[in-house]
């Protein structure tokens, strides 16, 4: 298990490139197995799920040859089914919580998949039922044989067409289902559809591929199945949650960071946000510069009560940014309670930036209360364990900005997310070793 030491209390200041986009990576190239034809993709991220989910595609036999640094071509035209019977794809495939992605093209093209139940991050239950429903309203079959080595197993050899309404909007379920459903017969209306900018990239990349979607960015989906689909070329999205990281981290560092190639536009609310932390920032192009700030004073609503940021369905707030807002807070003026309504465990972190000096009220399993110092007392540093990876990159944040040395242990949790994210900080002036 590697770790890092952190000496804190530095300004950093430079420009820094964000990956890109994770979220977007997993079911991208999940996709490459909907066509024989070969898909380039570019701009894909050098983080630990992302090649896991490559190497695993090499496994199942697709080629993959590699242009650049971010640049890959893949090529499924012979794909060895019997590789999913094997101890192999059982221990890699549970490794990976993106591995259920496999399922809606394996299902699409060949009728029939196989996946172990799926690992990830520790934040809570994070279920499946928004995929499976989905499939059986499509028309599959699966079954759960825990003495098989805990395997699902789908049978989708009358895949049709049909009405859906997904039971959560949920980005990965939606992926999967619509990639399962741009080739079955007849015509699948997908309601309560996930309409993140990462889903709207799926579909007009399927488009392309060959595929009729309609409806893209709205929570309608209308799909009319093809026989077949082509091959592409595609190029990722900046990632918006590394983007929100590094808001916070300059506002939390007093540091003067230009953050390069953010595709505004597609950022949604987030920049709005941080700005309601009292954070600065100004739109260059498509750069956005945060200059240092000695404080930043969170806002109150117009009748003077306590601010509160929550996660909602897109175009709403990311969950995946609602550690960042909380770290954020710790040094700001002002109070806000953060509200996370989709996972359970994923405000327990905060019992290592109370030990840090933060003020902080876990008011449940999905509230807490931040109280920002307004500089006033530093964060000390710590040692402490990343629990998941948002919330190792805000404990890497609190680590920066605090006085003294601080050890974060398990940071193969920061790596799943975070391209060589010591490198790039120590680029700008972080003091972030490798252990």
């Amino acid at each position: 298990m590697a770790s890092f030491k952190i000496t804190g209390d530095r300004r950093l200041k430079g420009e820094i490139v964000p990956q890109g986009a994770k979220n977007e990576a997993l079911q991208i190239i999940c996709a490459v197995l909907l066509t024989k034809e070969p898909v380039t993709i570019h701009n894909i991220p050098n983080i630990r799920d992302v090649n896991q989910l490559i190497n695993l595609l090499g496994d199942l036999g697709v080629r993959r040859t590699r242009l650049s640094d971010t640049s890959i071509r893949f090529e499924a035209s012979e794909i060895n089914l019997d590789y999913l019977e094997s101890d192999s794809y059982r221990q890699k495939a549970a490794a990976l919580r993106g591995s259920v992605m496999l399922l809606g093209p394996m299902l699409a093209r060949f009728r029939k998949g196989r996946i172990p139940r799926p690992g990830g991050d520790k934040i809570g239950r994070r279920r499946l039922d928004t995929h499976f429903l989905g499939f059986e309203k499509l028309g599959a079959t699966f079954s759960y044989d825990e003495e098989d080595g805990g395997f699902y197993k789908v049978d989708a050899t009358n895949l049709k067409g049909t009405y859906m309404l997904l039971d959560e909007a949920s980005v990965t379920g939606t992926a999967n289902v619509l990639m399962a459903a741009v080739m079955a017969e007849g015509t699948t209306t997908i309601y309560n559809a996930a309409c993140e900018p990462y889903l709207q990239q799926l579909c007009k990349m399927l488009n392309r591929m060959g595929a009729k979607i309609s409806g893209i960015a709205s929570n309608l989906l209308v799909v009319e199945g093809v026989s077949e689909l082509n091959g592409t070329e595609h190029t990722m999205l900046p990632d918006m949650i590394e983007i929100g990281s590094f808001i916070g981290l300059a506002a939390m560092t007093q540091s003067e960071i230009t953050i390069k190639n953010c595709q505004i536009p597609q950022l949604g609310i987030i920049p709005d946000v941080f700005k309601r932390l009292g954070i600065q920032m100004e739109f260059h192009g498509d750069d956005i510069f945060i200059p240092a700030q000695e404080r930043y004073r969170i806002e109150n609503y117009l009748d003077g009560s306590t601010l509160s940021v929550a996660d909602a369905p897109w175009p709403g707030f990311t969950p995946d940014l609602l550690s960042i807002i909380l770290v954020t807070a710790t040094q700001a003026q002002g109070t806000v309670l953060v509200h996370q309504k989709m996972f359970e465990s994923r405000l327990f972190f905060v019992d290592k930036l109370i030990e840090m000096g933060a003020q902080i009220i876990l008011c449940d399993p999905h509230r807490a209360t931040v109280i920002g110092h307004n500089r006033e007392t530093q964060l000390r540093g710590i040692r402490m364990t990343s629990p998941d990876i948002r919330a190792g990159v805000a404990l890497l944040i609190a680590a920066m900005s605090a006085r003294g040395v601080s050890i974060i242990d398990n940071i193969e949790q920061i790596d799943r997310g975070y391209q060589n994210i010591d490198t790039r900080l120590n680029a700008i002036g972080a003091e972030i070793v490798r252990l």
